[in-house]
């Protein structure tokens, strides 16, 4: 006898709420084996492909491809122990498999970040649905119904109850909506949903979700956003439109083109948003005449062997300088009221690629030499760009480097990388005039801006830090006195 298992988004790590679908790797009606990546997602750190931990025939999947779910979402059933899956050969990763109380088999790996989890000790079943079976946002049935749990022959629901799975299943969501009553509940688990809804001035009780069992899901408040700015903008069309309980008089519908704040610019949004608003930060910078510097790596790429780069010699000064300068090497913990000084640097550096700005982490920087630091720096920078970092490589930094000199301007004032304490930046370096040794030269001259959380140093640590950098830069021998 066949039984039907749910597979839920699960906790991709690092905090990551939620996911968007990017395309799908089975089918309904396909058969899968344990660990079997089953569907690519993207978070807001990285691309990941999530493996299955069940075994045997996919009855289901919940979601378009660019759909967001939350974690603990279904993303699709398997029907374990179905005659298909025989065929299959599955097999058990590891020893003994873990049955548990209906017999399924799971392989318990765990990857890093993401993946299936420890095998549980017994797994619950899942309960006959007493309505129309669900439908996910493909138009696939959900075999939830009795048919497909309760049956007397316990069978895998066929073609045929797929396919008049969708019009039932979306009338029993409509009459869900319309039995709702007005002070209970709203299908809605996500925060995120309810604020959206709640700046549109739009009313969850009168949608209809396309999530399992009636859910509303982000994709369902955008398009009924969506329908209603084209009912407003289509002449003669008189449309409704609900106020905002902030709102005093008409609310005005703003045109232009709409971009979702979701997926990596979603994350840096929120992100920086969460740095204003919780770190009291101040900025210095100095400018630095770095053309010894420059000469001290040319003459070291000179010397053989492989090339340093100008960021792992920034690096290294950032490393010697937090060596000196702890507090700017630290984090607050405002529940405890502490200041947490961090004894390894992760230092993080800022990378553009086409999917936004990302931060990788160089774990241990404080431990790695110029030419060690140079080959990490490259080595992420191509992970990046390929868009398979993973939340590891993104998360764990202590200090941010950021190199925005490389877009050919000068001075910024970066916005901290929160919950760290401090980031660096570096503009261009450039041609310009400097007084040299009592007279006017032309020096390779760049500005130099650090930006520092107030809680944990006063502008004295700060300046300090900063003047000791800009020493280095301009006198690269000064660092030979803390190697």
């Amino acid at each position: 006898m066949a039984q039907v298992l749910e597979f839920k988004l699960p906790d991709l790590g690092e905090g990551l709420t939620e996911a968007e679908i990017v395309r799908w790797l089975v089918s309904v009606g396909d058969v899968v084996v344990i660990d079997q990546p089953v569907v690519e997602v993207e978070t807001a750190k990285a691309m990941v492909e999530v493996p299955c931990p069940y075994g045997g025939v996919v009855t289901a999947r919940f979601g378009e491809e660019g759909t967001e779910l939350p974690v603990g979402a279904p993303l699709l059933t398997v029907a374990v122990g179905a005659p298909d899956a025989g065929a299959a050969g599955i097999a058990v990763s590891g020893g003994a498999a873990d049955m548990g109380d209906a017999g399924t088999e799971t392989s318990g790996n765990v990857l890093v970040g993401y993946g299936t989890g420890a095998p549980a000790a017994r797994r619950r079943r899942i309960r006959p649905a007493t309505g129309a079976p669900s439908v996910d946002g493909a138009g696939h049935t959900s075999p939830t119904a009795p048919a497909a749990t309760g049956g007397p022959s316990g069978a895998v629901p066929g073609p045929e109850a797929a396919a008049a799975g969708p019009a039932h299943g979306a009338s029993a969501r409509r009459a869900a909506a319309e039995r709702a009553p007005q002070g209970g509940p709203v299908a809605v688990i996500s925060p995120l949903v309810r604020r959206l809804a709640r700046e549109h001035g739009l009313d969850l009780r009168t949608l209809a979700g396309s999530g399992p069992d009636g859910l509303i899901l982000r994709a369902d408040v955008e398009r009924a956003v969506s329908v209603g700015e084209t009912r407003l903008s289509a002449p003669g069309v008189p449309q409704p439109v609900a106020a905002r309980p902030e709102a005093a008089g008409p609310v005005v519908v703003a045109q232009g083109e709409r971009v979702p704040l979701r997926g990596v610019r979603g994350a840096v949004a929120d992100k920086l948003s969460r740095s204003r608003r919780e770190i009291p930060d101040a900025t210095c910078w100095v400018d630095a005449d770095a053309t010894e510097l420059m000469a001290a790596r040319a003459a070291m790429n000179a010397a053989g062997g492989e090339r340093i780069s100008l960021l792992a010699l920034l690096a290294r000064i950032c490393t010697a300088a937090l060596a000196r300068y702890p507090e700017l090497n630290s984090t607050v913990d405002m529940d405890a009221r502490e200041i947490v000084r961090l004894p390894e640097v992760h230092l993080g550096f800022a990378a553009q690629t086409e999917r936004g700005l990302v931060v990788p982490v160089v774990k241990d920087a404080h431990t790695r030499s110029a030419e060690s630091l140079t080959a990490e720096f490259a080595r992420l920078t191509e992970v990046a760009r390929q868009g398979t970092l993973t939340p590891a490589d993104l998360t764990g930094g202590t200090f941010t480097l950021n190199n925005y000199g490389v877009f050919g301007v000068d001075g910024s004032t970066p916005i901290i990388n929160h919950p760290e304490a401090a980031m660096l930046g570096v503009g261009r370096i450039v041609p310009k005039p400097w007084v040299h040794q009592g007279g006017l030269a032309v020096r390779q001259v760049v500005q130099l801006s650090l930006t520092f959380d107030h809680r944990v140093c006063d502008g004295g640590t700060a300046g300090g830090f900063l003047r000791y950098v800009a020493d280095c830069v301009e006198h690269p021998s000064v660092l030979l006195r803390t190697l």
